[in-house]
C-alpha cells in the first residue's frame, strides 16, 4: 500500500510552458479565503476547502497564476483518526499541476536567487502528505482554472480505508444567476410550508399533482413541459452534477448578454451562457444549468425551481430540461433571437439520467406522472413557439452522497413506469 501511495505522490503530469514574471508575495487574501472554507465531517476526519479568487492567488503566491489557468484550492485536514491518511491530489484534478514544475515556469527569466525564493515559496505552500493521527495539515493543490463553480472532490487514503468528500464551491467573481434567489442564503419556505414525504406512494401522488408545464411571468401561458424532479443538494446533487460537466448560467448582465452575442455570431463555446426565464411557484427558476457542446448554439441545459417538499428530508427540485439545437430569429424574445429547442424533450430528459448513472451519487430513479402527453403528429408549444413532444413523464432523480456504482442505483416504485427491468433508465431512442 505505502508504495503505491509513494509512487502516486512522485508522479508528474505533463502540463504547457508556462511563464511570468514574479511579484512580492502578500497575506491580504488569507483570512478571506479561511473564513470563507466549506467544512464536511466524517467518523474522526475533518475537512475544509477554499477556491482562490484571481486576487487572492497573485496575493498569496507572489504570481499571477490565473493568466495561465492555474487554481489554487485550499485544503485543509483534521485527522482525529488512529490511522495516517494521504490526500489524493488527482481527486482534484486529473492534470494538476506539481508545486514545483509551476514555480520553475514562473522563475524563467528570475536570478539564480530569485529561482530559489520561488520555488521555497511553492513547496512550502502546498498540501504535504501524509496527514498523522491528531494533526491538522493544510495547503494548497494547484488545479486547472474553473468559473461557475468547482467541484472539489476531497478523496484520503489509509491502509485498507478511504474518506471521499465532494465539496461544490462557487468560484469567486463569478455572477452566477442563483445570486438572485435566497436558495444558498437563508429557507425561501417558512417550516410550516414544509412537507417532508415518507412514503413513496404519498410522494409519488404529490409530484403527479405538480403543474404540467411552466409559465411566463403573469402565468397566462405555459412554455416549457416540467419533466424532471432532482432529490438531492449541496452535497450529492448538485456535486454529481458538475462532476459530469454541467455548468452553473451566468446573470443576464450586459457582459454576459455582448458575449452571448459575440459567441453567437462567431460560433464559440460560451459555457456559462445565460438562460431565459420561466416561471414556477410565482417565481423565475431558482437555478440553471447547461452543458456546453462546441459552439454556443448548442448545448443541454436545465432549469430547476426549489419546491416546498422534501423527500426523506431531502430537498426535492422541480425541473424543466431540453436541448438547444440551434439559435434562430423571433419576435417572442427581448434580443430577438432565442434557442431552438430539439422537439424531442423525453431524449433530453433520458440523456440527463444516462449522465447522472456515471456520476457516482446516482441511488435511485423513476418515473411519475404528471406532464401529459403530446404526440409527435400533435406536437405542443413552448413560449417561443418551438414545437416538442412528450411521452408525458416526469424522470425522477434521486442522489446520495456516498458513492455509487452502476449495478446499485435503484428504481423508485410507480404504478405506470417507462422504465422496466430490461431498460431501467427508460430511456427510447
Amino acid at each position: 500500500m505505502n508504495g503505491i501511495v509513494n509512487r502516486l505522490l512522485t508522479a508528474v503530469v505533463v502540463i504547457c510552458v508556462l511563464s511570468a514574471c514574479a511579484a512580492t508575495p502578500s497575506s491580504t487574501g488569507q483570512i478571506a479565503y479561511q473564513s470563507r472554507a466549506t467544512t464536511r465531517s466524517d467518523s474522526g476526519v475533518r475537512v475544509s476547502a477554499a477556491v482562490l479568487s484571481d486576487e487572492e492567488s497573485a496575493a498569496v503566491f507572489g504570481v499571477p497564476l490565473a493568466k495561465q489557468s492555474i487554481q489554487p484550492v485550499w485544503i485543509e485536514v483534521q485527522n482525529d483518526d488512529t490511522r495516517s491518511y494521504f490526500l489524493m491530489s488527482q481527486g482534484l484534478d486529473p492534470n494538476f499541476f506539481p508545486a514545483s514544475e509551476v514555480a520553475e515556469a514562473f522563475a524563467q527569466g528570475a536570478s539564480s536567487g530569485g529561482k530559489e525564493e520561488l520555488d521555497a515559496r511553492f513547496r512550502q505552500l502546498a498540501f504535504h502528505n501524509p496527514v498523522l493521527p491528531g494533526e491538522k495539515t493544510s495547503g494548497f493543490v494547484l488545479t486547472h482554472l474553473s468559473e461557475g463553480a468547482k467541484l472539489v472532490q476531497i478523496d484520503l487514503i489509509a491502509s485498507r480505508q478511504a474518506r471521499t468528500f465532494s465539496i461544490l464551491i462557487v468560484v469567486p467573481g463569478f455572477y452566477a444567476d442563483y445570486y438572485v434567489s435566497e436558495i444558498f442564503r437563508r429557507p425561501i419556505y417558512a417550516p410550516d410550508k414544509m412537507i417532508d414525504y415518507t412514503d413513496d406512494d404519498a410522494f409519488r401522488t404529490a409530484l403527479e399533482a405538480l403543474p404540467c408545464c411552466a409559465t411566463n411571468r403573469d402565468g397566462s401561458k405555459n412554455g416549457d413541459p416540467l419533466n424532471l424532479v432532482i432529490v438531492g443538494g449541496l452535497d450529492d446533487a448538485f456535486p454529481a452534477l458538475v462532476r459530469r460537466g454541467w455548468s452553473p448560467t451566468e446573470q443576464r448582465w450586459s457582459g454576459a448578454i455582448m458575449k452571448t452575442v459575440t459567441s453567437a455570431l462567431s460560433g464559440e463555446r460560451y459555457v456559462n451562457a445565460p438562460v431565459s426565464d420561466l416561471y414556477l411557484f410565482g417565481r423565475a427558476q431558482d437555478l440553471a444549468l447547461q452543458k456546453a457542446r462546441d459552439t454556443v448554439h448548442q448545448r443541454n441545459h436545465l432549469r430547476l425551481w426549489l419546491s416546498p417538499m422534501r423527500y426523506r428530508g431531502k430537498s426535492v427540485w422541480v425541473g424543466q430540461i431540453s436541448r438547444d439545437i440551434g439559435v434562430r430569429f423571433t419576435f417572442h424574445s427581448p434580443t430577438f433571437t432565442t434557442h431552438k429547442i430539439d422537439p424531442d424533450v423525453d431524449e433530453a430528459r433520458t440523456a440527463l439520467a444516462e449522465d447522472m448513472a456515471y456520476s457516482q451519487n446516482l441511488a435511485k430513479i423513476g418515473f411519475v406522472k404528471g406532464v401529459g402527453a403530446a404526440l409527435q403528429s400533435a406536437p405542443r408549444e413552448n413560449l417561443t413557439t418551438d414545437p416538442y413532444y412528450t411521452d408525458g413523464y416526469r424522470q425522477l432523480l434521486i442522489f446520495d452522497q456516498h458513492p455509487s456504482s452502476l449495478s446499485e442505483i435503484d428504481l423508485f416504485p410507480s404504478e405506470t413506469n417507462p422504465a422496466s427491468d430490461d431498460v431501467p433508465l427508460g430511456g427510447r431512442r
